[in-house]
């Protein structure tokens, strides 16, 4: 009995993840999907990737919330902004990694950290409008909440990081000079 509860518990975390992952693959399209694996190893570029494809969900996004092709705007902007946040949350994810393989990625952060302001300043104002549309706000208004308040956690965590990054990079350097004055001994 425990055994098969277990097992039933366990497939369903696996079920979860795989969904949450799939969901994630889904808001990219092909062509950024082999955008992203022929960058894998290279985390400036792959990190410059995610940047851009977010900042064209929130274009995308913004266009959708006065479109008159677009029938259901509070769907559409309930589905731009899953779309965008799955795709800041892959962004992280892939910081994370670079950053625990002690990759050097100051340059594509400080790209990042000026960017988190522009996605927290565009989701602010989204805000801002959508107080004034309070029929449709109910369908995005938590979905919004939680993207700014995302934002502005990760935003916090990549300026920690960036801290971190140029302690590493000091801390690499000095290795460096080591080697090399032990080098001409």
């Amino acid at each position: 009995m425990k055994r098969t509860t277990l097992f039933a518990v366990s497939l369903a975390f696996t079920v979860a993840a795989n969904l949450r992952a799939q969901h994630k693959v889904d808001s990219l399209t092909e062509a950024e999907i082999a955008q992203v694996r022929d960058a894998a190893l290279d985390p400036d570029i792959r990190l410059q990737l995610y940047v851009q494809f977010a900042k064209a969900r929130l274009t995308t996004l913004d266009r959708s919330r006065t479109d008159p092709k677009v029938a259901d705007h509070a769907l559409a902007i309930h589905d731009g902004l899953q779309s965008f946040l799955d795709i800041y949350d892959e962004l992280d994810d892939n910081i994370d990694t670079f950053a625990q393989r002690q990759n050097d990625i100051r340059k594509p952060l400080k790209a990042i950290i000026a960017t988190d302001a522009e996605f927290t300043a565009k989701l602010r104002a989204l805000d801002a409008d959508a107080q004034t549309h309070p029929e449709q706000l109910a369908q995005y208004d938590f979905l919004l909440k939680s993207s700014i308040e995302t934002l502005e956690e990760s935003a916090k965590d990549h300026r920690e990081l960036m801290v971190e990054q140029e302690e590493l990079a000091k801390h690499r350097k000095k290795e460096t000079k080591k080697v090399n004055s032990d080098s001409h001994e």
